[in-house]
Parts: structure tokens; C-alpha cells; sequence
């Protein structure tokens, strides 16, 4: 998913997009998570659809501070945000499909 989405480098960057007048879309994930890959194949085709959104990859590993303060559980989970304030989020331990995570982003609009 790091191909197709930027990947959070830092925490000036987290805050930025957090408090951005844009819709961020965190999308928390890891290498090692089976559910992840599941979803990998599916998801340039979602950010592709909704590219008025800025997708920005959260490895669940080297930022498990941001997962502990959002309450991140399960990956992988999608937090969306404008402005400082969370707009939504798709957080669960359970394997998501496509049409379940094209619903949570078509949802926000």
C-alpha cells in the first residue's frame, strides 16, 4: 500500500494532515498482518475513486503511539479527519472486504 499512498514519516506530518482543511484517510496497516494483504489488491483502485481524499499509510509498528492514543485495535483501520476533528473511522478486528471499506469512504462525503 506504500506504493499508491503516502506513508507518515513523522509527526509534523500526522499533525498536518490531521488538522488539514482536506480529508485525510489514515489507513493503519503492517507488513506482517494477513488481513492487510487481503485488502491490498483492492485498495489502489479505492484511492483512485476517492482521490479527493489524501490517503496516508500508517505502519501499525513504528507508530504504535498514534495507534495507542486512537484507540487502534485491529488492522487494518481507517481513521478519517478534517480540520482537527475525526469525521470517522472503520476500526475492527475483523478482515474487511471492498464494498465494506467503499462504504465507509463513500460515507464521508
Amino acid at each position: 500500500m506504500k506504493d499508491y499512498m503516502k506513508q507518515l514519516t513523522s509527526m509534523e506530518m500526522f499533525e498536518a494532515a490531521w488538522n488539514s482543511d482536506q480529508v485525510s484517510v489514515f489507513v493503519f496497516s503492517a507488513d506482517w498482518c494477513p488481513d492487510c494483504m487481503f485488502i491490498k489488491p483492492f485498495m489502489p483502485k479505492l484511492v483512485e475513486k476517492y482521490k479527493h481524499y489524501e490517503f496516508i499509510y500508517v505502519d501499525r509498528d513504528a507508530w504504535l503511539p498514534i495507534c495507542q492514543r486512537l484507540n487502534i485495535l485491529g488492522i487494518p483501520s481507517f481513521v478519517a479527519v478534517k480540520n482537527g476533528q475525526e469525521l470517522n473511522r472503520f476500526v475492527s478486528k475483523l478482515r474487511k472486504s471492498e464494498a465494506e471499506i467503499d462504504a465507509f469512504l463513500g460515507g464521508l462525503q
